[in-house]
């Protein structure tokens, strides 16, 4: 899993994000409760431009996260942002408040 992590993080910073997301969803067919592919998966999805699938695959990371915090606070800031570009101001503020706790 850790080399297929960071194949899909080689791919997204080079901007091939297809062959990103496509990597962490095979890596996800592995590890389906591994909340950090999740999130991995919600970051590249958020860089294509596709808001409301970013939002959710960041949920689903934190339905994984267990009681690591800096992990759900750091998914609750992709879903502000992916928010945020989808022009729900409020909800954007209620996932950053959400980020905080």
């Amino acid at each position: 899993i850790a080399g297929l992590m960071e194949t899909a993080r080689t791919d997204a910073a080079a901007g091939r994000l297809a062959n990103a997301a496509a990597t962490l969803e095979r890596a996800l067919r592995i590890e389906p409760r591994n909340p950090r592919l999740w999130q991995e998966l919600a970051r590249v999805r958020l860089k294509q431009g596709q808001y409301a699938q970013a939002e959710s695959v960041a949920a689903r990371s934190n339905s994984w996260a267990g009681s690591d915090n800096a992990l759900r606070a750091e998914n609750w800031r992709l879903i502000a942002e992916a928010r945020e570009a989808r022009g729900d101001a409020e909800g954007a503020r209620q996932a950053r408040e959400l980020s905080t706790r």
